[in-house]
């Protein structure tokens, strides 16, 4: 697309957001909401946030805007000649050439598209302490989102992470991981294809995990624990649109293993993330979310799946229910989650796991946690830069119903409170501190306290 074409795109996309402000509030969601559609599609980088205020969300948009804009003229003016020199990265085998797509997503004729490789990513670094212990900082992730048009019906879409800044063979000192990796097939606004390594659709977090997404250094434990966190799988299912606020995502995926469940993390060990990984009994995830009223988000999400392939013999079925829900009123904002995670035959797999291994590890066969979180964003309006005091209260147990001839483990049945500040001099940049107060049903193991410092960014 010529600069002068997409720079007319993004003149009218602004002109659209100048109308949001001369509208009725009524209109205001509606005609918002829509306007963050279309830049998605002009931006596939482009995260829209329906829990922000509208105020922000203008920001957001703005902010996108500029950068592709910029980005956009500086590669008009580096443009290269007609017939470029060889790459040094180019393939060496003989391959098909590239035919120019669409990257806007709308169908738009053929004159009117370009290929497009859209990079983005996010980093999170923090310093974390235990009561009694000293302070250790920690580059936690560094990751890089890489996405491509094959054509105006064919997208991919990418994230690679690197955690704690060092990998080495052998060692325990990081990862490089796969978090996504898929291919949406457009078919209509309500039904459309995707295939590769999926986020699986529970929760809020796992799909939306960059650190200006949520308030607290550390994501919450209810969304770590009880929901497994960044929890992918291997997979394909279909997405839509369905319109007024609903949309949908159901996937068959690569099942858990079992083999990996415990008693302190329930069944959070048993992500396969892609790696030997089975499908012989795949598992079925879907989720349903509702954004038709203003600053209203609701999301249900439903997960069942037989995991038992590294345990002969015995095959638990696992099955996850998760409520939750954002809601703004002015300058105050509301989250809150409720999951509930059944094992069956859990007692039956707690013998099985005991002869493989040796050790009991007291799976139960249910395990429960919730949460809810005030924020205030503490600045008036009309300052750019943003500070939201919160404070998120968390009960989560792993050890919620067992088994006959199985005890629960109080250390398990814990409970946090989480509260602090988060500072934003823009949007995409989150400042954060927070203080943790631990604490667990056990008369005999003690939670530790804690304090945690960060800084997040996503581009």
């Amino acid at each position: 697309m010529p600069v002068k074409r997409w720079a007319l795109v993004l003149f009218m996309v602004t002109l659209g957001l100048l109308t949001v402000h001369a509208q009725n509030p009524p209109d205001l969601e509606k005609r918002l909401a829509d306007l963050e559609r279309k830049m998605k599609q002009l931006d596939p980088a482009f995260v829209p946030a329906p829990e922000l205020t509208l105020i922000q969300r203008l920001d957001a948009l703005e902010a996108r805007l500029d950068q592709a804009l910029t980005a956009r003229t500086a590669v008009a003016a580096q443009a290269a000649p007609a017939t470029p020199p060889p790459s040094a990265f180019a393939p060496t085998q003989a391959g098909p050439a590239l035919q120019p797509v669409s990257v806007s997503g709308d169908f738009q004729k053929a004159a009117d598209s370009e290929t497009r490789l859209p990079v983005a990513g996010y980093m999170d670094f923090h310093v974390n302490k235990l009561s009694g212990d000293s302070f250790r900082p920690d580059f936690h992730r560094f990751v890089l989102l890489f996405g491509h048009s094959f054509s105006d019906r064919i997208k991919f879409w990418s994230e690679l992470e690197v955690e704690h800044s060092l990998v080495e063979g052998g060692e325990e000192s990081g990862e490089v991981a796969l978090e996504q990796a898929y291919l949406d097939f457009l078919i209509t606004p309500k039904f459309n294809l995707r295939a590769g390594m999926l986020l699986t659709p529970v929760g809020i977090i796992n799909e939306r995990h960059e650190p200006p997404a949520f308030n607290g250094v550390e994501r919450p434990f209810v969304e770590s624990i009880i929901i497994p966190t960044t929890w992918r799988e291997l997979g394909f299912g279909f997405t839509g649109d369905l319109g007024r606020g609903f949309r949908y995502r159901t996937y068959l995926t690569s099942a858990l293993d079992a083999s990996r469940f415990n008693a302190e993390f329930g069944i959070a060990e048993g992500k396969s993330s892609g790696f030997d990984a089975s499908m012989r009994n795949p598992a079925t995830v879907v989720r349903l979310e509702y954004a038709g009223v203003r600053r209203l988000a609701l999301g249900a999400s439903l997960y069942s799946g037989l995991a038992g392939y590294n345990t002969p013999g015995i095959n638990p079925r696992v099955t996850i229910a998760s409520f939750d829900g954002r809601y703004s009123y002015r300058r105050l904002d509301l989250r809150g989650l409720f999951a509930n995670t059944w094992v069956s035959a859990a007692g039956a797999l707690n013998q099985r796991l005991r002869q493989q291994t040796g050790v009991n590890p007291n799976v139960a066969s249910q395990m429960r946690g919730y949460y809810i979180e005030p924020a205030l964003h503490v600045l008036p309006r009309r300052f750019r830069h943003d500070v939201i005091a919160f404070a998120r209260f968390e009960r989560y147990n792993t050890q919620q119903a067992m088994p006959a001839g199985y005890l629960p483990l109080q250390q398990f049945n814990r409970s946090s409170w989480v509260t602090g500040l988060t500072y934003k001099p823009v949007p995409d940049i989150a400042v954060k501190f927070d203080y943790v107060f631990n604490r667990s049903q056990s008369r005999v193991v003690n939670s530790l306290n804690g304090v945690n410092l960060g800084i997040g960014w996503w581009f």
